[in-house]
């Protein structure tokens, strides 16, 4: 069975070059069918091979090369890395689906011979990342990766804006990499040059507080820049939307996931932290993340923009996750910090379910509309019923309604900072405090923020002659988008399922099962044991909490977290439970309607609209109106410069169409990147003076006097 692994990895890696090759050489309308049979074909093997991993418990390992300098450079998939293998599927196979029709718009334009190639190989390269078993292949695979992502990106060049995403996204990740290299490195050198993760894991037991400090802060800093966290955020939202909208969903919905993986990996297993600082320092960035990404949410009128900001909100709620659980792990709470890792995966994995499928959504709307501006979007529901069905779903998942995916994952991170008063100190009791209270905002926003995007987009009256003659998506679009939206419904109801998947995956990081406290087994266990007494047991069961026991092949329908004697149950919920109410209720609301009007009569009639025969498009909301108040209240995190723009008419005396649109200054560009920049450039200024000719002999002189300090430093030490 161990081999059968590395057989789907193999035919994963196969399958992409394969495609990559055809793609060079068939003709361009066949590309968005190449990549719907090879793409989905490959993105099952790879799904195929983590499965494996996960079942067995036994990780796929291949040796490649030992280098002489270096030692042997080996690919290893654990336990872990096949959890982010099991999100990278997610995002990718229905991503390669959805190619097939939407590549169509492209080839009068541009020439997608390339695009082909680069994200078929791009499976290949993201997959190799999470298989490197050392630092130099983990390096290499991880160029290759940002290489190879930054051509799709830019595939439509000759505009302007897509090119300079490009050049953004590409520096941007070659600035967090060098950066992770630096950390990564110094790792290396207290591993006396050992390469292998395990050597780096022994190594960094006995590493000193000030160096491990360092690394960390190198590391995460270099990370953060992957996972979109601020205050190194702003080039998310800049490069995302100009890609083409497969490629947008991989890139929120897959490719953000690396860097919690990077930070997960080194940070937290290789480099495990004894001290509590490290974890409240990712808790911290988390939650401001979170808390910035809905606020430019919600104030954006460009759907793919809107969900780029959206990302960076979700993992920052990834990322408070996994600083819970390295401050539960340092104050020896292992418990509650695997319940925290737990959630951590599973909220990962959510957001590539519900994140692509927005985002495929946002690519049928463009598809159908040419346009992704919700001032002139509206109407879509009678024109694209079934797109508009299932990017509802979707952001029911992401804005945490029950009995969908994200309000399972959302409302366990809460729970979870909760238990923070059990927290021995007090400035991390604050420190979790403050967080919960950020995302308790962050929840709030993120359904008004979804609840305009869907309001706005499809329902009210068309406000463009676009949206007017509207066409629903196509069937490989819609069948895309479907099994996204099964999977988010699975996900949610099946969370009974996925805690204990998860939870034995994540037990090289935790050492602790979160499943037995957190799914306890009610269908399984009759007569008690010593954690579930059979009273325990009993008085659930008198509850419904046994409902389906019978038919049901799980430990129960419940996500419980047990307590002590005093307060035997923690928190409780069932989004198996909850979804059979709400269909009861709803049931029961149609069956009254029905019966108390049965006998009414109807007459259709023209309604009134306050005197006027029709109303008009521009009468309407607009999705700018919807989100003014969150603008106005925030006005201090936005800062916005208002340019009027108006046209004059009648001889100069009147004026029409008068606008006033703000124009924001991203908050991290403001207080972060731009001063970076102009101390940089004041740097430069003043090391630029240095070589002018009138100044050569002070030239000399500083390199004189630096040479001079080096040495006496190297005598001295």
């Amino acid at each position: 069975m161990t081999i059968l692994p590395a057989l789907f990895f193999l035919a994963m890696i196969a399958l992409c070059v394969t495609g990559a090759t055809l793609s060079a050489c068939v003709a361009q309308h066949r590309i968005g069918p190449l990549l719907a049979v090879t793409g989905p074909l490959a993105s099952l093997m790879i799904l195929a091979c983590a499965t494996c991993v996960l079942i067995t418990r036994q990780p796929m390992q291949i040796d490649l090369w030992h280098l002489p300098l270096l030692g042997l450079l080996r690919l290893r998939l654990d336990s872990v890395s096949a959890l982010f293998v099991l999100a990278l599927g997610i995002s990718f196979l229905p991503a390669y689906l959805f190619s097939k029709s939407y590549m169509n718009r492209y080839p009068a334009h541009y020439n997608i011979r390339g695009f082909g190639i680069f994200f078929h190989l791009l499976l290949m390269a993201c997959t190799l990342v999470l298989a490197a078993g050392d630092v130099v292949t983990f390096l290499f695979t991880w160029r290759l990766m940002s290489a190879l992502a930054t051509f799709p990106i830019t595939l439509e060049h000759r505009q302007d804006e897509h090119r300079r995403a490009g050049y953004i996204f590409l520096a941007m990740n070659e600035a967090g990499i060098i950066l992770a290299t630096v950390g990564l490195l110094l790792m290396t050198a207290w591993a006396a040059g050992h390469i292998g993760f395990a050597a780096l894991h022994q190594a960094m037991e006995h590493i000193p507080d000030g160096w491990r400090w360092a690394i960390f802060l190198i590391i995460f800093a270099g990370f953060s820049v992957k996972a979109g966290l601020v205050p190194v955020s702003s080039w998310l939202p800049r490069a995302h939307p100009v890609a083409p909208a497969n490629m947008s969903a991989v890139l929120s919905g897959c490719m953000l996931n690396f860097g919690i993986y990077g930070i997960i990996r080194f940070d937290a297993i290789i480099m495990a932290p004894i001290t509590a600082g490290p974890g409240l320092v990712v808790l911290a960035i988390g939650g401001l993340s979170a808390l910035l990404g809905i606020l430019y949410a919600t104030t954006d009128n460009d759907l793919k923009r809107m969900l780029a900001h959206s990302s960076i909100e979700n993992l920052g709620i990834v990322a408070v996750d996994v600083g819970a659980g390295m401050v539960f792990d340092a104050y020896h709470m292992p418990t509650i910090a695997a319940i925290a890792w737990v959630v951590a995966i599973y909220q990962m994995i959510n957001h590539s379910a519900y994140k692509t499928l927005l985002f495929l959504g946002a690519g049928a709307i463009d598809h159908g509309t040419g346009t992704r501006d919700m001032n002139r979007l509206g109407g879509l529901l009678k024109r694209m019923p079934v797109t508009a069905v299932l990017f509802l779903v979707g952001a029911l998942a992401i804005s945490a309604m029950p009995p969908f995916n994200g309000f399972v994952s959302e409302w366990l991170t809460l729970q979870t900072i909760l238990r923070s008063t059990e927290l021995a100190s007090r400035f991390s009791r604050v420190v979790f405090a403050l967080c919960g209270a950020s995302l308790a905002l962050t929840a709030a926003l993120s359904v008004t923020c979804f609840v305009k995007t869907f309001a706005m987009s499809f329902l009210g009256l068309p406000r463009s002659d676009t949206v007017r003659t509207a066409m629903e998506s196509p069937p490989s679009m819609r069948l895309a988008m479907g099994i996204l939206a099964v999977g988010c419904i699975a996900l949610g109801l099946g969370a009974t399922w996925m805690v204990p998947l998860v939870d034995r995956a994540m037990t090289p990081l935790t050492h602790q099962l979160a499943a037995n406290a957190l799914v306890p087994p009610f269908f399984t266990l009759q007569h008690g044991n010593a954690q579930f007494s059979r009273g325990f047991l009993t008085s659930f069961g008198k509850i419904g909490a046994d409902v389906g026991s019978a038919v049901i092949p799980a430990r129960s329908l419940v996500v419980l977290h047990q307590g002590q004697a005093a307060n035997p149950v923690v928190y409780a919920m069932s989004t198996f439970y909850i979804a059979a109410v709400l269909i009861g209720i709803m049931l029961i609301v149609y069956l009254l309607v029905r019966l108390t009007t049965r006998r009414r009569v109807v007459r259709v009639g023209e309604p009134w609209a306050g005197g006027l025969r029709r109303l008009w498009p521009d009468m309407s909301y607009s999705a700018t109106g919807f989100s003014n108040p969150v603008r106005v209240i925030f006005k201090s995190i936005f800062s916005p410069a208002q340019r009027e723009d108006s046209q004059v008419a009648v001889a100069g005396h009147f004026r029409t169409a008068i606008r006033k649109p703000p124009r924001d200054t991203y908050i991290v560009d403001r207080l972060f990147l731009l001063p970076l920049v102009a101390g940089v450039k004041l740097l430069a200024g003043l090391m630029a003076r240095l070589h002018r000719p009138a100044v050569v002999n002070a030239y000399a002189a500083w390199v004189f006097i630096v040479l001079l300090f080096v040495l006496v430093m190297n005598r001295l030490f």
